[in-house]
């Protein structure tokens, strides 16, 4: 059954399995491994404030959660009202496309909308060698990527690399769930990209008229109050993975998971678990995962 099928006929079921043992769980008051289960790696918190988290720094594939440092490149350094060619390495490109052909040109703004949304590769590495050559046109991927590296490391993320803008399974590639939550921060940040993040549908077309529309790959924008995205991704090496963003009330829930067999069922149980959490004051000192400003 599709996801979206089983969130609409199960959520009602989540949630009350989220209130009978929200009580116990949410006094926890630090980042403790209370649901071993849920993932290989994961991570929750509210209003930046740790709650659970398990293996937290192990390196891991993110899959298409790689994708959250391209745009967040392409924001900071790309041309979003500019045109872009796509290269032959995009049109190339396996897993979920979009179905760009060599040659066409597309906004890069449009390029980073089916990044986020459909989760497309062949967008996203449009996008990435768009943004690459204009810097070093004989290696346009590399220069991407070095940059995306560059990025992670002004973030503090210690425990991430980056050797594909996309998310393929790759040597070198690696992320972990504490550092995703951080470069998470720095994506919601950027006005655009949270935007973008939470549309459920996508429209674009090329500069000669070809149109393309997609839905968005992230199940919980349909059936889970108060969602605002964050990314999917699924490769063979990194599972299933999620980062999901929930506001309700003036409170948000961030949580991350790395190679979950059931990551919609269990992101819902942590994100109802999570809001029963009681609040903290804003005087506390509770600060986010690291310091995910712009630099």
């Amino acid at each position: 059954m599709e996801p979206r099928r089983l969130l609409a006929s199960m959520f009602a079921l989540v949630l009350t399995y989220a209130g009978a043992g929200a009580r116990a769980a949410a006094a926890v008051e630090a980042p403790v491994d209370a649901y071993p289960d849920v993932a290989s790696a994961y991570w929750v918190e509210i209003d930046g404030r740790p709650l659970w988290a398990g293996r937290a720094d192990a390196r891991l594939p993110t899959a298409s959660l790689a994708k959250l440092m391209t745009a967040l490149i392409a924001v900071e350094h790309g041309d979003l009202d500019g045109w872009a060619e796509v290269s032959a390495g995009a049109a190339m490109e396996t897993g979920t496309r979009i179905g760009l052909r060599r040659g066409e040109q597309v906004k890069q703004r449009d390029l980073l909308l089916a990044t986020l949304v459909r989760s497309a590769n062949d967008a996203c590495r449009a996008l990435a060698d768009a943004i690459g050559a204009a810097s070093d046109p004989r290696s346009a991927t590399a220069t991407f990527v070095a940059r995306m590296n560059v990025r992670a490391a002004a973030l503090g993320l210690a425990n991430t690399h980056y050797a594909d803008p996309c998310g393929h399974d790759a040597p070198g590639q690696y992320g972990s769930a504490r550092d995703l939550a951080t470069l998470s921060h720095a994506v919601l940040a950027a006005p655009i990209l949270a935007e973008m993040t939470q549309q459920r549908e996508m429209r674009m077309a090329t500069a000669k008229g070809r149109t393309f529309t997609a839905r968005t790959t992230n199940a919980l924008l349909d059936g889970l109050p108060g969602a605002r995205g964050l990314k999917t991704g699924t490769t063979p090496a990194a599972g299933r993975c999620l980062v999901a963003v929930v506001d309700r009330g003036g409170r948000r829930v961030l949580a991350v998971l790395l190679h979950a067999p059931e990551r919609w069922w269990d992101s819902i149980g942590l994100i109802e678990l999570a809001f029963e959490a009681p609040s903290v004051p804003a005087h506390s000192g509770n600060a986010t995962p690291r310091d995910a400003a712009v630099d």
